[in-house]
């Protein structure tokens, strides 16, 4: 159901290419450098974790993509246009991020909390609908759709705020990115692994850029293409799970001695 744009033909050259790219970004916080000349593409159709422990500068990295935060040093573009020259509304229909937590109060009903995705509206009504019941459907909360929004748990909560940012990328005119802040701390085991699922889903199947701040390693490799480890501000390793989460890699980020299990079904081995 994405609209198509009508814009000038200059415009229309910043909407071809979807690849978001980081160039030597630097944030500080008075004298305390949080990330430094860290560079990287994210491409599309593909999950990348975002790990490290507290403090590594993954929540930041996150806030600078989406343009809470400004960058003392360096650039960040999506396609060939530089993130902060895009119009914000037509951004905002192609870039999305779930925060850790949400401020509403207002005794909203659920699926008004997941109509607010709509906003700017570029469908019909009964399109608008549709996506919201999708995206309900999809995160498996139509039973919670007449609820009164602040009366739900913090899982219950998170999912649906994941089904606002779903229905707000749903308006993009090309495959959106999805922003992901440690999106499975407030779930149950089976909520945290679909969540994750649909995520791979949505990169692998329809194109999304997907970037996720993770503390589980485990779920980091079952359901990332790529990770990226952060420290104090720095990226130390990157790649496939296999390349980026060695022993000695956690060792020296996590200071933990980690013992690796073969998974039963192959793929990368448990962490313990």
């Amino acid at each position: 159901m994405a609209m198509s744009l009508s814009a000038a033909p200059v415009a229309k050259q910043h909407f071809e290419r979807t690849q978001l790219s980081v160039d030597r970004l630097c944030y500080a916080i008075g004298d305390k450098a949080v990330l430094k000349d860290i560079s990287v593409q994210f491409q599309p159709g593909s999950v990348t974790a975002l790990l490290g422990p507290n403090g590594a500068g993954k929540s930041t990295l996150l806030k600078a993509l989406c343009q809470e935060i400004p960058a003392a040093r360096g650039s960040i573009r999506l396609g060939h246009c530089p993130l902060v020259d895009w119009p914000r509304a037509e951004l905002a229909k192609s870039l999305a991020v779930l925060p850790q937590h949400a401020s509403l109060t207002f005794p909203f009903k659920v699926h008004e909390v997941v109509a607010m995705g709509l906003y700017p509206l570029t469908l019909s009504q009964k399109e608008g609908q549709q996506l919201v019941t999708k995206w309900l459907s999809e995160v498996e909360i139509v039973h919670l759709a007449q609820r009164s929004y602040p009366t739900l748990s913090g899982g219950e909560k998170q999912r649906v705020q994941l089904a606002r940012v779903l229905t707000q990328l749903s308006q993009s005119p090309f495959p959106p990115i999805l922003l992901l802040d440690e999106p499975t701390s407030a779930l149950d085991l089976a909520q945290q692994h679909k969540v994750l699922a649909l995520a791979k889903n949505l990169a692998h199947k329809h194109a999304y850029t997907v970037i996720v701040v993770l503390h589980d390693l485990n779920q980091a490799a079952r359901y990332s293409d790529r990770v990226i480890v952060l420290k104090q501000g720095e990226i130390v390793s990157e790649g496939s799970a296999k390349e980026a989460l060695s022993a000695e890699i956690i060792r020296q980020v996590w200071d933990y001695e980690p013992e690796f299990i073969p998974a039963p079904q192959g793929g990368y081995p448990l962490i313990f």
